[in-house]
């Protein structure tokens, strides 16, 4: 299967026109203030880009990120105008065509930004002891619609939990399915090769976060995938299939349920770019000098991590309530991504 995808995207894509499905995101949906980091970037470097959502969370200056699957280098490109010039980009991926791009037009871009911050080196996501990097050295992990594509999903978030900074996050774009796909479709080179047939069901890959230490996967937002071939379609039936963003802290105290302590923040308004509210994920929308009640894991997401100069904290864990309101295991994709207001909600 890695030979079947390197070549799909090595040669058979010769741009993100020849996609099947609308996997990959234009920038239209990209937030406003990305735009411009995005005009930066040389047009080979964007037109190989075969993406499937966001994969910026903020306050990123100075951190060590790590982008798995980097492809042309479009997201490494981006990340490293924000992480700025103490900060540091590594962008690793399988397939040689696409590291070409991505390596032709690293001067363009130190020149552009006025600094290098950007390496890329080839090797398997499955496989990152091949990087020699330090365990706990990463402060964020990121991916764009890659993780479908490996053979090995446990590999990737064992070695990705081994490598994060205590506090750190893997903060991830891909695609998912609602249901379980049978052996003929994940084996379907073409399905494969659209992000489709190694696409997991939603609740297996969440079951499969935590078991490799995520304990608390928080998805920050998702939309339907259009098929728009008809033999993909025909092949697929009734399976529907999601693009998602997740985040995933790495925080040895997060529990498995959302556990009510009493506790509450109040968010500072001090993160650029998001004065008047922080959408920590599709369910915590946080404004600015409210008293917002959260779970215990969310203040720990909160306090023991980067965002946590930017909050006041309300509370301790001295007293437990129960489950905290609003908890359950359904679909947790819809066609609404706009989470709005202050209801607390896990």
């Amino acid at each position: 299967m890695h030979e079947s995808v390197q070549d799909y995207y090595g040669k058979v894509l010769q741009s993100s026109a020849d996609l099947k499905t609308s996997a990959c995101c234009d920038i239209s949906s990209m937030p406003e203030w990305l735009k411009p980091l995005l005009a930066n970037i040389h047009p080979e470097v964007t037109d190989k880009y075969y993406g499937c959502g966001l994969v910026a969370p903020q306050l990123l200056d100075g951190c060590h990120i790590l982008d798995l699957g980097s492809g042309s280098g479009r997201d490494c490109y981006v990340l490293a105008q924000l992480v700025g010039s103490q900060g540091r980009v590594i962008g690793v991926d399988m397939t040689e065509e696409q590291l070409d791009v991505a390596r032709r037009h690293l001067d363009y871009h130190a020149q552009r930004f006025g600094f290098a911050n950007v390496s890329f080196h080839q090797g398997y996501i499955e496989q990152l002891d091949s990087l020699n990097l330090p365990d706990n050295s990463i402060d964020v992990i990121v991916s764009n619609c890659v993780i479908n594509l490996s053979p090995d999903k446990d590999a990737v978030l064992r070695e990705a939990y081994r490598l994060l900074k205590p506090g750190g996050e893997l903060y991830f774009s891909d695609i998912y399915a609602d249901r379980r796909l049978p052996d003929a479709l994940r084996q379907d080179e073409v399905l494969y090769g659209e992000c489709l047939g190694g696409a997991l069901y939603w609740n297996d890959f969440e079951n499969l976060a935590r078991r490799h230490g995520f304990l608390d996967p928080r998805l920050v937002e998702d939309r339907p995938l259009e098929i728009t071939d008809p033999a993909i379609a025909g092949k697929l039936g009734n399976a529907r299939f999601f693009s998602a963003t997740y985040r995933l802290f790495k925080l040895a105290e997060l529990e498995p349920a959302c556990e009510d302590y009493g506790q509450a923040v109040i968010y500072r308004g001090s993160i650029p770019e998001a004065e008047h509210l922080l959408q920590l994920d599709k369910h915590h929308a946080i404004e600015t000098g409210r008293i917002f009640p959260v779970c215990g894991n969310t203040w720990r997401m909160l306090k023991d991590t980067r965002f946590a100069p930017h909050f006041e904290f309300i509370g301790n864990f001295e007293r437990h309530y129960g489950i905290f309101p609003g908890c359950g295991g359904a679909l947790p994709y819809d066609n609404n991504n706009t989470a709005t207001g202050a209801s607390p909600c896990c």
